[in-house]
C-alpha cells in the first residue's frame, strides 16, 4: 500500500521533453507500509528500467539485511530506505558512493538536531561510539542501490557490538522527516560527486569521523586483522591506518571496528 508521504520533498529530473519536473511528480519518491528489504525492491525496480532518482522507504522490513547478508532488525519507528544511482561514464569509482552515502546521511541528522554523529568508515554512523546507521550498497549492471537504516525510535541488541537509537536524545523529527531531508541531501552530495570528484566528499567525510589517532582493527577478508589508528583517507577514499612501527598501511576492504 502506497501513501503520498515523502511527496513534499524536492528532487529534479529531466523528462523526455527535457523540461524539470519533481520527483514526487513522477512518482519517485515513495512510501510504503511493508516489504522484505526496500533494496530488493529498489533491484527489482532497477532491472524493469526505473530512473535514477528512484526512492523507496518502508515503515518495516520482514527481510532486511545488512552487510555479507547479515539480518538487518526492521521495527516499526525506524527508517529503513533505498535509492537507484545509475553508473555513468566518467563517474568517479563506484565504491566511492559508500562514502556521498555516509556524508548525506550524517548531514541529514546533523541538520536535524543530532552533532555529535560520527562517521566510521566507510559508511557506519555512530553515536557515542556505537552503530547508529548501517548503509548497503549492491550493484547489478549499472544499478547501484544505497539502502539506508537508522535507530530511531529503537536499536537492537547484538552481542559483542555496542548500537545506539536517537530515541530520548532530544530528538523530534519522524522517520518521515527524516527521509525528506535526506532524499535532498544525498541528491546534492551526489552531484558533487559527480561534477568535482571524489575531493570535497572525503573532505566533508574527515570532518564528520571520529579523530584522528583513534584506535581502530581491520578485519580482513582472509581472516587476519590490522590494527592501527585512524590516519585519515587516501586520495581514492581508501582508509589510512598508522601501525605501531609507524608505518602507514591502506586499507581498501574490510571489517573495521573501534577499539
Amino acid at each position: 500500500m502506497d501513501d503520498e508521504r515523502g511527496a513534499g520533498t524536492v528532487l529534479t529530473v529531466t523528462d523526455r521533453e527535457g523540461g524539470v519536473v519533481s520527483a514526487a511528480d513522477k512518482g519517485l519518491v515513495r512510501t510504503i507500509a511493508e516489504t522484505g528489504s526496500t533494496n530488493a525492491d529498489v533491484l527489482a525496480l532497477a532491472a524493469a528500467g526505473a530512473p535514477e532518482g528512484s526512492w523507496l522507504r518502508a515503515e518495516r522490513q520482514t527481510a532486511g539485511r545488512g552487510r555479507q547478508g547479515k539480518p538487518w532488525s526492521s521495527p516499526i519507528g525506524n527508517l529503513y530506505a533505498s535509492t537507484l544511482v545509475r553508473a555513468r561514464p566518467g563517474d568517479p569509482p563506484a565504491a566511492s558512493l559508500a562514502l556521498v552515502c555516509a556524508v548525506a546521511l550524517a548531514e541529514t541528522i546533523t541538520s536535524l538536531g543530532c552533532p555529535a554523529v560520527t562517521i566510521k568508515w566507510p559508511n557506519d554512523l555512530l553515536l557515542d561510539n556505537a552503530k547508529l546507521a548501517g548503509i548497503l550498497l549492491e550493484r547489478h549492471g549499472d544499478a547501484i542501490v544505497a539502502g539506508f537504516g537508522v535507530n530511531l525510535a529503537s536499536h537492537p541488541s547484538i552481542e559483542g557490538r555496542a548500537t545506539a537509537s536517537l530515541a530520548g536524545r532530544l530528538w523530534v523529527h519522524s522517520a518521515a522527516e527524516l527521509y525528506e531531508h535526506l532524499v535532498a541531501d544525498f541528491a546534492t552530495w551526489l552531484d558533487i560527486w559527480r561534477r568535482e570528484g571524489l575531493a570535497p566528499v572525503i573532505s566533508r567525510w574527515e570532518r564528520q569521523a571520529h579523530p584522528s589517532g583513534t584506535p581502530l582493527i581491520a578485519n580482513l577478508s582472509d581472516g587476519s586483522s590490522v590494527p592501527g589508528k585512524y590516519d585519515g583517507l587516501a586520495s581514492d577514499g581508501a582508509l589510512r591506518l598508522r601501525l605501531a612501527d609507524g608505518t602507514a598501511r591502506v586499507i581498501h576492504a574490510a571489517d573495521v571496528f573501534l577499539v
